[in-house]
């Protein structure tokens, strides 16, 4: 994607001026979607066919490929966040619900570890980017954390800040070996988060 509109795609856009504008999360899920398969860098028009739109619509909605990069990051965090409470509510036990929104952080590092790298170092980008993910994502982990410490009546060992940063450094090896199990590590490592504290 060019900073700039391309020729094709104010074609594609004037084409479809008079159609409703379709949702932004249909766009972002059909971002996510391309980037996970075929890389940040992947054609916009891979993402248009994905989402059922024409070129243009994209552009409307993000005309940088750092603005789409930005945003598909900030629809997955917040995807990764609204899940917490919702497993809480529904999972059989607190200790469940951790470990499945865990097991969604884990997929949210391991997949979606380009994003960031997108902007094309811009420290202040990411330095953003990453202060809007520790506000969003360690209360909810925090909330998780608590209910399930407070079900096995244990005393927490590491704040939710030290467990999600524990996760991810678990979770680098995944991006450059195949045979590396982050999911299983990260499990392993819930586990030692919520056993008992020797006094």
């Amino acid at each position: 994607m060019t900073e700039d509109m391309s020729e094709e795609a104010r074609s594609t856009g004037a084409k479809q001026a008079g159609r409703p504008r379709r949702s932004e999360q249909t766009l972002l899920d059909a971002a996510a979607a391309v980037f996970l398969a075929s890389g940040v860098d992947a054609p916009v028009r891979e993402i248009a066919t994905k989402a059922g739109v024409g070129v243009g619509t994209i552009y409307r909605h993000f005309p940088t490929r750092a603005e789409l990069v930005v945003a598909v990051y900030r629809h997955q965090v917040e995807a990764c966040a609204d899940a917490g409470p919702r497993l809480l509510a529904d999972s059989v036990t607190a200790e469940a619900a951790l470990r499945s929104w865990v097991a969604l952080f884990v997929e949210f590092l391991v997949t979606k570890h380009g994003l960031a790298g997108a902007l094309h170092g811009d420290d202040a980008g990411s330095d953003a980017l990453h202060t809007y993910f520790v506000e969003r994502l360690v209360p909810v982990c925090g909330s998780l954390l608590e209910a399930a410490l407070g079900a096995v009546d244990t005393a927490p060992a590491v704040d939710a800040y030290n467990v999600l940063k524990g996760i991810g450094n678990l979770c680098i090896g995944a991006a450059t070996d195949a045979r590396y199990e982050a999911d299983v590590l990260v499990q392993l490592f819930v586990t030692g988060v919520l056993a008992p504290r020797i006094r």
